[in-house]
């Protein structure tokens, strides 16, 4: 019987990539003919075709998924035809959901064709034990998935959307790669420089100077990848190589004829969130391709760059400030070196990103400090205020607690304002459930979306509950209390009058040191402010 023309119909198709292994079966242009030619007998008027290709069932963030639920939204859609229910989505609970909560609510007719279900007739009791098997069926094919890629890769084959820098795709073999001779010179240039002692920053700069291409700006030449990079971006982007690509490099086994695989996975067949996983999971595959780096140049190579960061680690004037020099503008820790080529040496610190970057690329500027005079200074507030503490606990605690910073009352008013709309969100919660348990017990709402809705409030309030707990930890962590101060100023009475400056001393007593850039008085004369952050009772100067 023909059904009447006031469904507003939607053609919904979806394949994604483990579907293609079932042929021309679950096409796109199958799915297509199949719903075009039951709209037509069945006097259903299409309004739109939606179609998702390349996306799993167990993600319901399609683009034409939801594009199809906004025209819902807005009343043009009244009506959704699949295929079948796999066609619809795979995660059994959501398309319950849809099926049984959200379409009645909404007042949408759905119709699973190859599957004989139409919500008008009223769906068959088979149609959560079919969801469930879509479910497992999409679980089964991630774990075979994931089994095929595994063997692939022991074989020697790398699955690679684009060749890393000094390969490309071997032409007659699928999965391999084969040293590309156009650009290998830039590889073997990073690593000579890296061998005969440059640091990353120097390479980047260097490749930068010399106009090096980068791999991105490569890969757009030859293949019109990231257009939306390099298409309108000035000529210098195509040349600006950063220390990060330079390290990634330096690092890549695949220079040695190594595949390495598994460094990250999804979070599971459902969420496609992407986890790193640890080193010791990662599988390691040896001698796949040829490699352009010999074994010897790279460990040799990885030996300087670790050596480079114990020599600085173990310098006996910078370990006592290791860890607690900030720079004030952009937040980097500030880099330690030495001039040398004076009557009179001395070592100083000056920005990370500075220092690494260079005046040309870097945002910040050098904040330059001696370290000797950086020494006198800290020295100086740790005696003045072991002097206080001798003189007297009371009118301590009274200077130190005038010293609250507006900074730091602004942020309490912020995280009090957080920990408001938390409460009263945890609130509404409360009162939401009731009344669906109301729902429930006077049988307006079915039990399988009792439990549902039920399910997603209690995820929501222990979320709140967790938050609620960490914001007041925060604000009460905070709080200069006199507890606080009185155990700063029994800490600091440890030391009596210090005469010099030791690590343990700093880290007991410091959380962090802010360097400012210098600039000039008044008076003409250079200036520089220097923050000293104390345990328990923050910045006090």
């Amino acid at each position: 019987m023909k059904q009447p023309a006031r469904y507003n119909t939607a053609l919904y198709m979806r394949l994604s990539r483990d579907d293609e292994n079932y042929g021309d079966s679950v096409s796109i242009e199958t799915q297509r003919t199949i719903l075009r030619q039951f709209a037509a007998d069945n006097g259903l008027q299409v309004y739109d075709e939606y179609v998702d290709d390349g996306w799993s069932g167990t993600n319901f963030e399609r683009p034409s998924f939801r594009r199809m639920m906004e025209d819902v939204d807005a009343g043009k859609v009244n009506c959704i035809c699949t295929k079948d229910l796999s066609r619809f989505g795979r995660e059994h609970i959501m398309t319950d959901y849809y099926l049984e909560f959200i379409f009645p609510d909404k007042g949408v007719r759905y119709i699973a064709v190859s599957d004989n279900e139409d919500t008008e007739k009223g769906l068959s009791d088979f149609v959560p034990f079919k969801n469930l098997f879509n479910e497992w069926l999409a679980k089964d094919t991630s774990r075979k998935v994931k089994n095929s890629l595994h063997a692939k890769f022991l074989a020697g084959e790398r699955i690679f959307a684009y060749a890393p820098l000094g390969y490309k795709r071997d032409p007659k073999v699928k999965n391999r790669l084969v040293i590309d001779e156009e650009t290998r010179w830039i590889i073997e240039k990073i690593y000579d420089l890296a061998f005969h002692g440059a640091g990353a920053a120097k390479i980047a700069n260097i490749l930068t100077d010399e106009r090096v291409p980068t791999a991105g700006w490569l890969n757009y030449t030859r293949y019109g990848t990231f257009a939306n990079i390099y298409e309108d971006a000035p000529e210098e982007k195509r040349y600006t190589w950063t220390i990060t690509q330079v390290k990634n490099i330096l690092k890549d086994e695949t220079y040695i004829g190594n595949s390495v695989h598994g460094r990250q996975s999804n979070i599971s067949y459902k969420n496609k969130k992407k986890v790193r996983k640890p080193r010791e999971e990662w599988l390691r595959v040896e001698n796949t391709h040829e490699r352009i780096i010999s074994k010897e140049v790279f460990n040799q190579v990885q030996e300087q760059i670790a050596q480079r960061r114990r020599k600085i680690k173990g310098s006996p004037t910078t370990q006592i400030f290791a860890g607690l020099l900030k720079c004030a503008d952009c937040g980097w820790s500030m880099s330690f070196g030495s001039n040398k080529t004076v009557s009179r040496p001395f070592s100083y610190f000056t920005c990370s990103s500075y220092r690494q970057r260079g005046p040309k690329h870097s945002p910040c500027s050098a904040h330059y400090i001696r370290y000797d005079t950086l020494y006198a200074y800290v020295l100086s507030r740790i005696q003045y205020w072991a002097g206080k503490a001798g003189l007297g606990e009371e009118e301590l605690k009274e200077q130190i607690l005038s010293s609250d910073s507006k900074e730091q009352k602004r942020e309490e008013k912020r995280r009090a304002a957080e920990l408001n709309r938390a409460t009263k969100r945890k609130g509404e919660l409360d009162r939401l459930f009731a009344r669906l348990y109301e729902d429930w017990a006077s049988e307006r709402i079915t039990e399988y979306n009792f439990n549902m809705l039920s399910e997603k409030y209690q995820r929501e309030q222990e979320e709140l509950e967790e938050k609620i707990n960490r914001i007041q930890r925060e604000l009460d962590s905070e709080k200069q209390t006199e507890t606080d101060i009185s155990s700063w100023i029994s800490l600091i009475r440890q030391y009596e009058y210090p005469t010099e400056l030791t690590a343990d001393m700093l880290n007991a007593l410091i959380e962090k040191i802010i360097i400012h850039e210098k600039t000039v008085g008044e008076d003409g004369e250079k200036e520089q402010e220097i923050e000293i952050y104390y345990r328990f009772v923050g910045k006090i100067d």
